[in-house]
């Protein structure tokens, strides 16, 4: 293409090199033709002729030259263009074989995939093949089965009314019998299951409470004395035993007006009894006694001014002994009424135990429980100490000592939590708090255990025949043994009229029963024995 571009330049400054010639020759004829003639150019003419003519051959070799050298230019960008084309034309005759061969190997991938494509829709059309025929063969399977079926409901129809016949019940009849008899079997299992999970859970929960027990009773060791009503003043001679009597009996007569207490003289050498149910007032006629007997002087004014001294003696000692117990205890912030309501029970007792001692000894125990349970001990031992408050006014207000110390304690500003364990810690109030079951559990470990406490002969043997009434009172007992001292009853029971499950129903009920009529200290175990004998002779 350049090639052609550079002919066409040099053909063009050739055709205007002859145009040029041409028109000079034009020129020169005319001009010689105008010499040839008469009155011809003259020679200024010519001259000028002449230079131009100089001139236009002049231009025309430059113009040559110029066109020679711009057709060299032209040649040589030619023959680099036509360099260019060359290895343009070569790149792009590289592409297009590399173009072919991609296109060539597309076109086999693209017949290899056509291919299976139309092996796999020669599958789908086989397998659409086969799932119609299984289609054909699930229909008329499912013409089958429904045939089946009605042959079947009518062969049971049939069964069920042969059935019917046989047995004398209906239908309805029938399942009500056999879901009567499914009721009943699940309620025994259920019980059985019942047991073994309560026996289970019984057996775990006496291991940890015998273990919190133990190590309260084995870290508590308080020093009991057994007491009674009856204080005892030993006197420095027989003598004074005329002088505390006085004239027609007048001191003594003056000395129990005072203070409350019976004067007992008997035979008793060198002593004499002050008796009353009140230990407070008992405590302030022995103080008041001795100081009477050491200072010799006995007479009713002598008698009334000992007495007042007595009796503000006591009372301070009360407040000191509460305030003993509570410092002990660890426990302040109290209220002084109910300090000193404590302190009188120094001089009560209960069953021979001294309460003060057995308020302070049950505290103990529930703040060690406390702390096994992660509970809060000082709250366990404030609710323990005040549980027997109310014994302190048993003798001035009417009730039960529990709901007259739960009284007394919201009185003062104790807390509900105390309160509730004051008032239910002999099941008058329903329990419902922890701190109450724990304060129930001191209380009972504290008079429960050996030596603690005393009981008359006639309360225990009626207590024995209580609880032997109590477990004759059930259908199916035979015998009845009450043993250690009325802690263990032996109920022995038919075995043809009692099975297992029952037997344990009514050791859950003599227990339920005994914990709701009786009082005791400690705990009762009840144990239903049933036993079943088969005898048979070899001969």
């Amino acid at each position: 293409m350049n090639s052609v571009v550079v002919v066409t330049l040099t053909v063009a400054v050739a055709v205007l090199a002859v145009v040029t010639i041409a028109a000079l020759i034009v020129l020169l004829r005319r001009t010689g033709g105008a010499l040839g003639r008469p009155g011809g150019p003259s020679p200024e003419q010519e001259a000028e002729v002449q230079t131009e003519l100089d001139e236009a051959r002049r231009e025309a070799a430059e113009i040559r030259a110029r066109a020679e050298t711009d057709a060299g230019d032209l040649l040589r960008r030619s023959e680099a263009a036509v360099e260019a084309a060359a290895e343009l034309r070569k790149d792009a005759e590289a592409e297009s074989r590399s173009l072919k061969h991609e296109l060539k190997e597309l076109r086999s991938d693209l017949e290899r995939r056509e291919k299976r494509l139309a092996e796999r829709e020669q599958r789908l059309d086989e397998e659409a093949g086969r799932q119609a025929e299984q289609a054909r063969k699930l229909a008329e399977t499912e013409t089958e089965l429904v045939g089946r079926r009605e042959d079947l409901d009518r062969v049971d129809q049939e069964r069920r009314a042969i059935l019917e016949r046989v047995a004398g019940l209906t239908g309805d009849q029938a399942k009500s019998e056999l879901i009567r008899e499914i009721e009943n079997h699940a309620k025994r299992e259920a019980a059985l299951i019942v047991r073994e999970i309560e026996s289970q859970a019984r057996k775990e929960g006496e291991k940890r409470a015998t273990k919190i027990v133990t190590l309260a009773v084995q870290r508590v060791a308080t020093e009991q004395t057994a007491e009674s009503v009856v204080s005892v003043l030993h006197l420095p001679g027989d003598e004074m035993k005329g002088r505390i009597i006085g004239r027609e009996g007048r001191n003594i007569r003056a000395f129990e007006s005072t203070t409350g207490v019976n004067l007992i003289i008997d035979d008793t050498p060198e002593a004499v009894l002050l008796s009353c149910f009140d230990p407070v007032r008992r405590e302030t006629a022995r103080l008041t006694l001795e100081k009477l007997v050491l200072d010799g002087r006995i007479h009713p004014q002598r008698i009334e001014e000992a007495h007042e001294r007595s009796r503000a003696e006591v009372q301070d000692l009360c407040v000191r002994a509460g305030e003993d117990a509570l410092v002990e205890l660890g426990i302040t912030e109290m209220h002084p009424e109910l300090i000193t309501l404590l302190g009188q029970l120094r001089y009560r007792t209960s069953y021979g135990q001294n309460v003060l001692g057995h308020l302070v000894e049950s505290a103990h125990i529930a703040g060690i429980m406390a702390a096994e349970l992660r509970l809060d001990p000082v709250l366990l031992k404030r609710c323990t100490v005040l549980h027997d408050i109310g014994k302190a006014l048993t003798h001035e207000v009417e009730g039960s000592h529990a709901l007259i110390g739960a009284e007394i304690a919201r009185r003062y500003g104790e807390h509900e939590d105390v309160v509730h364990a004051i008032e239910a810690h002999h099941n008058e109030v329903e329990v419902k708090t922890v701190e109450a079951v724990l304060t129930q559990a001191a209380d009972a470990i504290s008079g429960g255990r050996p030596g603690a406490r005393r009981e008359s002969l006639e309360a225990y043997v009626k207590r024995l025949e209580r609880l032997e009434e109590i477990a004759t009172s059930y259908d199916g007992v035979e015998k009845v043994f009450a043993m250690q001292a009325g802690r263990e009853i032996r109920v022995m029971v038919k075995p043809d009229a009692i099975d297992d499950i029952q037997a344990q129903v009514i050791a859950r009920d003599v227990a339920k029963q005994v914990e709701e009529e009786l009082t005791y200290p400690g705990q009762i175990r009840i144990t239903v024995v049933r036993e079943s004998r088969a005898t048979e002779f070899a001969r």
